[in-house]
Formats: C-alpha cells, structure tokens, sequence
C-alpha cells in the first residue's frame, strides 16, 4: 500500500498544495493511481519532497532545484555556488549593520551617507536644504561632498540665510532684490572660505553638464519662484567685478 497524497504531505512536513505545486511545474512525478483514481506515493517519491524541502532551506529556487539531477546526492558545484552568494549577502548585511549602528548612534535620515551632516545639523537645516545635500551626494565628487560637509559642519550666523529659507513665493521684486543684495556678500566669503564646495564633476563618472542639469533640477524643484530669482541675482551680483 502506498500513501494518499495527503499522507505524503504530512510524513515529509509540508502540505498538499506544496505537493501539488511540485507536480504542476516538473519537479515531482505523477505517481501511479489506485483502480479508484487516487494517487499512491512511494518510497522514491518521499526522498524527492525531502529533498527539494532540503534544497529550499539552503537557499536554492524550486527552478534551480530543477536542474539537478536526483543522481546527485550532494550537487557540490550548486553549493559552492550557493555558498559564494550567502557570502555576499552575509558580507552586505554586516555593513548595513555598521551603517545602521552609526545611524542609531548620530541619527540622520537615512537617505543620508553617514558622516556627511551631523545630527545637530540636520535637525535645523529646512527640508529644501537637506533634500538638496541629499541630491549632492549622488552627483558630486568625494572630495567636493567632503569640502561640502566642512562647511555644512560650521554654523550659520548671518540672519540672510533665514531671509531666504523663509522667503514667501509671492515676494515682490524689491524685497527679492534685498534679500540677493545681501545674501552675495555671505555667500561670497562661504566660497572663499570654501573653495572646494564649487560644483564640478571632478572625481565623478558623470559630465559636467550632466551635473549642472541635475543640480539645476533639484534647485527648481525644491525652491519657490521667488528664491530661484534670488539666486539668480546673487549669482549676477556675484560675477560682477568688486570695487
């Protein structure tokens, strides 16, 4: 007497629509039928659930389990490549392990490198600005995002910076001008106290125009009309020559 399909299921430990999963893509044979039309496993076909159950909990797909043959008792070359993938995985998730230590430790958004903006930084920087580092660190240089984090590191003391941040969109062209007239001198001595924050594609695989572009884009998308006319002024004021 061989075992219902629903005894098979419960002596290997799995259940029947696994079974029958098995059956449906080729990884188990059909076996013979009683003369009522039931199916009656045996032996051979309990070794195969065990094994491709075996299989699974390495870590191998129902399609790789496909491409071994039930000849192999121990398919070396599969686990070989199996254990170069855990590997790299296990390697992955301990550094995502480092990176999540130095987050609970500094706490900064996790779109963030660590180590780019210091939490105390970060807490008072408005969304615009932090967004705006985070589209930094994807297109500008090691050296350049690092001159960026020295000075992002510094305080900000002169008030023009918060005219700005909370300037209204609907600003008048006066108070726009004011706000330029003011934040160039400021942004001026930033610049020379650091020169390495000017942006450039140096040290990237990118063009420089590909990085202007998407520097462009993030300004437009994260600044209102008015701000975007500041800086376009301050940019002006800033390339004229000084008396």
């Amino acid at each position: 007497m061989g075992w219902s399909t629903r005894e098979i299921a419960q002596l290997a430990g799995t259940t029947l629509r696994a079974v029958r999963h098995y059956h449906d893509i080729g990884l188990l044979t059909e076996p013979p039928r009683r003369t009522n039309g039931y199916k009656q496993y045996g032996v051979a076909h309990l070794v195969r659930i065990l094994r491709i159950r075996r299989l699974t909990e390495l870590g191998f797909s129902l399609s790789q389990i496909a491409t071994m043959q039930d000849t192999d008792n121990q398919p070396v070359e599969a686990l070989r490549t199996l254990d170069a993938e855990l590997a790299t995985t296990i390697e992955r998730l301990q550094r995502a392990r480092l990176e999540l230590g130095v987050i609970l430790r500094q706490p900064t958004p996790a779109e963030l490198p660590p180590g780019v903006v210091t939490p105390d930084v970060v807490s008072t920087m408005p969304p615009a600005d932090r967004s705006f580092v985070v589209v930094l660190t994807r297109v500008l240089g090691a050296d350049t995002m690092r001159a960026w984090g020295d000075m992002l590191r510094k305080p900000v003391t002169d008030p023009v910076a918060e005219r700005f941040d909370t300037l209204p969109a609907d600003a008048d062209a006066q108070a726009r001008a004011a706000v330029a007239r003011d934040l160039a001198p400021y942004v001026r001595t930033l610049l020379a106290e650091n020169p390495g924050v000017r942006i450039t594609n140096a040290g990237t695989r990118y063009s420089a125009r590909y990085v202007e572009q998407a520097v462009g884009k993030a300004l437009s998308e994260l600044y209102n009309p008015a701000q975007l006319d500041v800086l376009r002024r301050t940019h002006r004021l800033l390339s004229e020559p000084r008396d």
